[in-house]
């Protein structure tokens, strides 16, 4: 089974939505920015390193990229029956399951950034990756110190991250490397995020939560509160009340997917440090991801395995060589005439409408078949034509 996983913050670098400029999916950046009241394409595009290491520019760029490789990635029809963010992430995971509207994600982003943002500035704290040493030991150091310091994020074994004030974290880290820790590396953070210190922070963040609609996610979605899946719209409410005061339970949550079934983790963002993890958490797990649309193509053939040279398996998946174009909205589809099954299809060429809305092909290939018909009511991300690219 495939679970999507989410980047959170730190993932961010320059430019990097500039391989998905001319990408259908590019088309959320401007919906994005009408909900933001921002110019999020200048974040995606010119921001510098600094700008965008900034929490409240951080999260809404992270989140978009999130959201756009979420997009083309459904436009190609790979699904998932699982989803898990990191921190920020899970913002992503639940507006992927449905249990979100991307336009309250969007906003729920926001406002998180700017309460954060809010709350460096009025406590100051730090955070640190604390390696070689066991959640426990780590935990132990941080009891053992006079000082505001806390687990923040249990990323995977042998891989805790600390916070709290700066003079904690370093009394902390000194404690653990006196307990066998091989490493303490600081991170380039103002806040002591995921612990109590953002308390001012969750409660501005808690009016918006509690002013949004949640709905029952489709799928698995763990928490990263309690490394629990969960269906229930309250409980989730409760869970992003909680998330900011609390550790991620990162590792945690891999072991719960692991355990219900779950083999193959897609990041989808702009870093890969989620894959990293999982790798050192899983140590069988399928790994991949997706951060560029060079990546789709990759996904696709390595979803798709060995090819058989018998025909009693075809139909039962997407093989390297064919490509599903979606419905980029909900409405009536109503094709283009003149693209007949068999025509060659160009990349960005016209094979219909779904009400006002424009489908056009992202690959070059043949038209083998449509999977919608004149008239058809569809849904978003439906899939509506069926191609097959040579090689």
């Amino acid at each position: 089974m495939i679970v999507f996983t989410y980047s959170g913050q730190g993932s961010q670098k320059p430019a990097m939505g500039l391989p998905w400029v001319d990408h259908p999916s590019w088309e959320l950046v401007e919906e994005a920015a009408s909900i933001a009241q921002r110019d999020v394409a200048h974040l995606l595009l010119h921001a510098s390193a600094e700008e965008l290491q900034e929490t409240h520019n951080a999260q809404l760029a992270t989140y978009l990229m999130s959201m756009i490789v979420l997009d083309a990635v459904e436009r190609v029809g790979v699904d998932a029956a699982g989803h898990a963010g990191h921190s920020l992430g899970e913002f992503s995971a639940l507006t992927a399951s449905g249990a979100l509207d991307f336009a309250d994600g969007v906003r729920l982003v926001v406002e998180r950034g700017e309460a954060m943002r809010q709350a460096i500035e009025d406590q100051e704290g730090s955070m640190a990756v604390v390696l070689g040493l066991k959640d426990a030991p780590v935990e132990e150091a941080c009891a053992a110190v006079d000082e505001a310091v806390w687990v923040a994020n249990y990323n995977a074994p042998g891989q805790v991250v600390i916070a709290g004030s700066p003079s904690g974290v370093a009394a902390a880290g000194q404690e653990a490397k006196d307990r066998g820790a091989k490493r303490i590396t600081p991170l380039a953070v103002a806040g002591a995020f995921h612990t109590p210190l953002m308390d001012a922070a969750r409660q501005r963040l808690s009016a918006a939560i509690d002013n949004t609609e949640i709905r029952s996610p489709e799928g698995t979605v763990v928490a990263n509160v309690d490394a629990t899946a969960h269906q229930s719209p309250e409980t989730w409410r409760v869970l992003m009340n909680a998330q900011l005061c609390s550790p991620v339970r990162w590792h945690q949550s891999l072991a719960t997917l692991e355990s219900t079934g779950f083999t193959t983790f897609i990041e989808l963002g702009p870093g890969t440090v989620l894959t990293g993890l999982v790798k050192r958490t899983l140590k069988e797990a399928t790994r991949h991801s997706v951060n560029t649309p060079d990546h789709l193509d990759l996904l696709l053939e390595a979803l798709a395995g060995p090819q058989s040279s018998s025909n009693d398996q075809e139909g039962e998946h997407l093989y390297a060589t064919e490509r599903l174009v979606v419905s980029p909205a909900a409405g009536v589809f109503t094709p283009v005439s003149g693209q007949e099954v068999g025509s060659p299809i160009q990349a960005g060429d016209l094979l219909g409408h779904v009400g006002q809305e424009e489908v056009r092909s992202s690959f070059a290939g043949k038209l083998q078949g449509w999977l919608a018909v004149d008239t058809e009511r569809v849904s978003a991300s439906q899939p509506i034509a069926w191609l097959i690219v040579e090689q």
